[in-house]
């Protein structure tokens, strides 16, 4: 084996720096760091254009749970001359007039139809670790991913492995013990503490039962019903639904209500959490086609 490349990922500067020093203090590891999700990712799409990809990606999986706003402070503005003498102060020349701004003409409501929709006003919250780690093995599957955890969770633990990780390390650990599981990984080993292996497993096995009850209940959907509900996993509201497959609200609306009594729910989110452990795949925009239309014929002699 040659050079391991290993990039830790953790916004805990003070821990990322040691770490860092302490795996490049070995003669086959090379480092580097990052510490926010969007610097991964940035670290790692370069190091594949450069051909130098990363081997294994460390992983905080409380990524971005320490980070804080910084209040900003209003400033008072500065007035002309303010800390100067007086007698500078008066040979400075008069103020000029700041142009006189029109009036700011307000948005209409979210909902109206001439306002701005309400996604317009939705902001995308930044990745936790596990979120990091799906993407990572979504855009880099050769990437190895290794968590590191300041303590023990078999519910997120189970997560991380279904995401993809091949590995679940305490912070706490020894640096030997660290690059044991490196080199583990690399040799397509999954490493899990002792002590996580049975609430791993039985997290594993509930969510399985989930999925298969899940799956069971979305079979009993027609095609049309499973169609609808692609649409509402892909948040459409009934309008939205009705134009993207040509019918009506009402047809729509009853379809709705057809998936939700087969599915045994009382909510569209609800339905969508079932589809989702189902693992339904949100419905893909529709090819911009017209809607059906009555074939028209050319009389006989006709042109």
């Amino acid at each position: 084996m040659g050079r391991i490349r290993v990039l830790v990922v953790d916004d805990h500067r003070i821990f990322a720096e040691a770490l860092a020093a302490a795996l490049a203090a070995e003669p086959d590891v090379e480092v580097g760091a990052a510490g926010s999700a969007a610097a991964a990712e940035r670290a790692l799409e370069r190091a594949a254009v450069e051909g130098r990809s990363f081997d294994v990606v460390l992983i905080d999986a409380d990524l971005g749970a320490g980070a804080e706003a910084v209040p900003t402070i209003p400033r008072r503005p500065v007035r002309p001359g303010e800390g100067l003498p007086d007698a500078a102060r008066r040979r400075l020349p008069p103020p000029v007039p700041a142009p006189r701004r029109p009036p700011a003409i307000p948005l209409p409501p979210v909902g109206h139809p001439a306002g701005p929709p309400a996604e317009a006003y939705r902001t995308a919250p930044a990745p936790d670790g596990i979120t990091l780690l799906a993407r990572v093995r979504r855009n880099h599957p050769a990437v190895r991913a290794i968590v590191l955890a300041a303590a023990d969770d078999p519910h997120r633990a189970a997560r991380a492995l279904h995401a993809g990780a091949t590995g679940w390390v305490a912070k706490e650990s020894s640096l030997a013990r660290l690059l044991a599981v490196v080199r583990g990984v690399l040799r397509d080993e999954t490493h899990l503490p002792p002590a996580l292996l049975t609430g791993v497993i039985r997290e594993l096995t509930t969510a399985r039962r989930d999925r298969t009850e899940s799956e069971r209940l979305v079979d009993t959907l027609t095609p049309r019903e499973k169609q609808i509900l692609r649409c509402m996993v892909a948040g459409l509201g009934r309008q939205a639904v009705a134009e993207r497959l040509y019918l009506s609200p009402h047809t729509v609306r009853t379809h709705m209500q057809n998936v939700l009594g087969k599915l045994g729910v009382h909510s569209t989110l609800a339905a969508v959490a079932v589809a989702r452990r189902a693992g339904v795949s949100p419905s893909e925009p529709a090819a911009p086609t017209a809607p059906p239309s009555v074939a028209t014929t050319t009389a006989p002699g006709a042109g």
